[in-house]
């Protein structure tokens, strides 16, 4: 057979080519590159699958009702909700209580603020990992004065506990940028329920992301913040709380910890879902707010009722 020399520069060219190739070839059993903060401007937080549409119209909103004891209340009608959009109530289509796996994130105060506090909060991450369902999937983000991914996804519970026993408590506190880390993060969920779980005493004195940047990333990412807030000092994780249909549980003393433990998953298994169709066709990728109210009472007490105050529409 006859073969045609290739030109040197050819050869110089086809060399170049392969060694490029070869330099961007993936090493065996290592994943692809995932930074652990983004910085300001950086990649917009992306979610995989925006769990707040169902089909093609129907919006899906969490909702979370609890009496004033801070306990789920399960047996409502869908009759007792009254949902709006804008100023127009809607017509609750579907309601159901989510059940279903969850992909948690465990952020972890280990800033020096929490020296005094940092076993009883490890205990408390021990709890609530020993009250999951089979199937959820958990990662650990700790944070001080910059936020790290300890573990990423595992469904293994040990593999968070162990991480856990090797913190100690020290430095500032960069929380906003931990719950950023964190919600980006969430892009590799595999379940709709997608939850942060925190655990802090909500004073942020560290970080380069602000607040309005953090509930930006948490509405584009329909991620619920679940968190405890140890002492007084929370008031941006109630916020967060109160925006995405989670809950917040303030501790004044260590020793409620174990119960603020127990409540916390309770609510995270305890969320209502409501569907209904929005007012019309929407594509306009704006956010749309959403009001809900229940009407029973308990008691003569009104219920608390959290849900998420809105949605992106495609």
């Amino acid at each position: 057979m006859y073969c045609r020399r290739m030109p040197k520069r050819h050869l110089l060219w086809l060399f170049g080519a392969l060694c490029v190739g070869w330099l961007n070839l993936p090493i065996p059993g290592q994943e692809g590159p995932q930074p652990d903060i983004f910085p300001r401007g950086g990649l917009a937080v992306q979610p995989r699958t925006p769990s707040l549409r169902v089909g093609v119209n129907m919006v899906i909103i969490p909702a979370l009702v609890t009496d004033q004891f801070d306990r789920p209340v399960l047996d409502l009608r869908k009759d007792e909700f009254h949902l709006f959009e804008g100023n127009r109530e809607q017509t609750i289509q579907s309601l159901a209580i989510d059940e279903a796996p969850a992909s948690i994130g465990i952020v972890f105060d280990s800033s020096g603020s929490m020296e005094d506090r940092i076993d009883n909060s490890r205990d408390a991450v021990r709890r609530l990992l020993r009250a999951s369902v089979p199937e959820d999937e958990f990662f650990l983000v700790q944070f001080s004065d910059v936020p790290t991914l300890l573990v990423r996804f595992t469904p293994y519970s040990d593999e968070i506990v162990r991480h856990l026993n090797s913190l100690r408590a020290e430095g500032w506190t960069s929380m906003f940028d931990a719950m950023y880390l964190a919600i980006n993060q969430m892009r590799y969920a595999k379940h709709p329920l997608k939850a942060l779980v925190i655990l802090s005493d909500g004073g942020d004195n560290y970080s380069r992301y602000s607040q309005s940047e953090v509930m930006h990333a948490l509405q584009e990412a329909d991620v619920r913040v679940f968190a405890i807030g140890l002492y007084d000092n929370a008031s941006f994780l109630k916020r967060a709380a109160y925006e995405t249909g989670g809950s917040v549980i303030v501790v004044r003393n260590m020793k409620d910890l174990v119960d603020a433990v127990e409540k916390t998953n309770a609510s995270l298994r305890s969320e209502y879902l409501l569907g209904y169709y929005p007012p019309q066709d929407q594509a306009d990728g704006k956010f749309h707010k959403v009001k809900l109210t229940v009407s029973r009472t308990i008691g003569g007490q009104k219920l608390r009722t959290s849900w998420r105050h809105g949605y992106y529409a495609p």
